[in-house]
């Protein structure tokens, strides 16, 4: 396989994406977005969360740190509650720690685990928060209270999650996938062994709940319902390949408006697709280290995804004097997705027209 390291330094933004100021000292495990504004958090492997306010005009994106808070050790996985005020964040240090950042008011632990929590989010429909950790347990938390108010047994470690009410998947170990019904959280609705065949890295829920994505480290993504009417729908398809080199696909991102969807993998490419008709959208140029995670902005009109080493390759293959940690903010280029006649038309700015015809394999599956 391709080493990273070898890449020149001129393929580090090939994209033209603008740069996020003082980015973190090690590599990114997640980034969010808060859904009123353009804040953008971001935490990683030196313990850090940091926020960064985003600003845009016409084509300028521009960054300005706002504020940072430490834990105690690396930090995995990020949140923000649903009123865009408070961040939430779990990791090494098996605790989640609530940042009431807009307040400017000081950290405080509101769950605990007993392993290193991977997942966290915030859910509205029922005001609590729900963490997933590696010592095989959900947690639901009730903000005022030390204890949760709900535990339930994994079948193996938590290694993703999404949450679009009232349905839950969490991806664990041994390609365990869990379905929620949160309506009735307290038992499973449903527990499906992935269709990919090997570890799952990334789940994204449908934006209309009726089934999720999930993305393998073998350069694999399936598109699942859950409606056994629905079953013939159901497809996996490959990418983040080149050759017979094969690349995880790290982070599943649904846009909030089109419902289009974005993934982002160890190749440093992230690509726009489209599972109704079966099409890939947009392909984007590798950056020269892979993309951990991504996230759109509340409106789909940034893209922000985090360029660093994700240890793939182990650490031999970790350079620490040449390692560079970057976030970029991309601007997707669709600017209207409509359907007629069974045929998807997406209009960019660069007034390039792609007709999609459903029912066409997805390029490279």
């Amino acid at each position: 396989m391709s080493a990273f390291g070898m890449a020149s330094a001129a393929n580090t933004n090939p994209n033209k994406s603008a740069e996020v100021v003082s980015p973190p000292s090690d590599s990114v495990s997640s980034l969010c977005f808060s859904p009123k504004a353009n804040y953008l958090v971001a935490t990683s492997w030196d313990n850090q969360v940091r926020c960064w306010e985003i600003t845009k005009s016409g084509t300028t994106v521009g960054s300005v740190g706002k504020a940072s808070i430490a834990h105690d050790q690396p930090v995995l996985c990020s949140a923000w509650k649903d009123d865009g005020t408070t961040v939430f964040s779990g990791g090494c240090d098996k605790q989640v720690k609530m940042w009431p950042l807009l307040s400017g008011g000081q950290p405080v632990t509101v769950a605990m685990h007993d392993a290193p929590v991977k997942e966290v989010a915030w859910i509205p429909e029922m005001n609590l928060l729900v963490s997933g950790s590696w010592d095989k347990t959900l947690r639901y938390w009730d903000l005022r209270q030390s204890n949760p108010v709900h535990t339930q047994q994994l079948p193996e470690r938590c290694y993703a999650l999404t949450v679009k009410y009232p349905l839950m998947v969490v991806g664990t170990a041994d390609r365990n996938l869990v379905v929620f019904n949160l309506q009735n959280p307290q038992s499973e609705f449903r527990r499906i062994i992935s269709p990919l065949k090997y570890q799952t890295r990334c789940v994204a829920a449908f934006p209309d709940q009726q089934g999720f994505l999930v993305g393998s480290i073998e350069g694999r993504v399936g598109v699942h319902h859950l409606d056994e009417q629905q079953q013939s729908k159901n497809f996996t398809f490959k990418c983040h390949r080149e050759g017979n080199d094969i690349y995880s696909v790290n982070s599943l991102n649904f846009h909030p408006v089109h419902h289009t969807f974005a993934t982002a993998g160890s190749d440093g490419a992230f690509n726009f697709w489209d599972k109704d008709s079966k099409q890939r959208l947009k392909a984007m140029s590798r950056c020269n280290q892979p993309i951990p995670c991504s996230s759109f902005n509340n409106d789909g009109s940034i893209y922000a995804y985090a360029v660093c080493y994700d240890w793939s390759k182990g650490a031999e293959n970790h350079n620490p004097t040449t390692a560079k940690t970057c976030i970029y903010m991309h601007l997707p280029q669709v600017f209207k997705v409509f359907f007629y006649k069974h045929v998807l038309y997406v209009g960019f700015a660069d007034g390039q027209l792609l007709i999609c015809y459903l029912g066409v394999d997805m390029s490279g599956s």
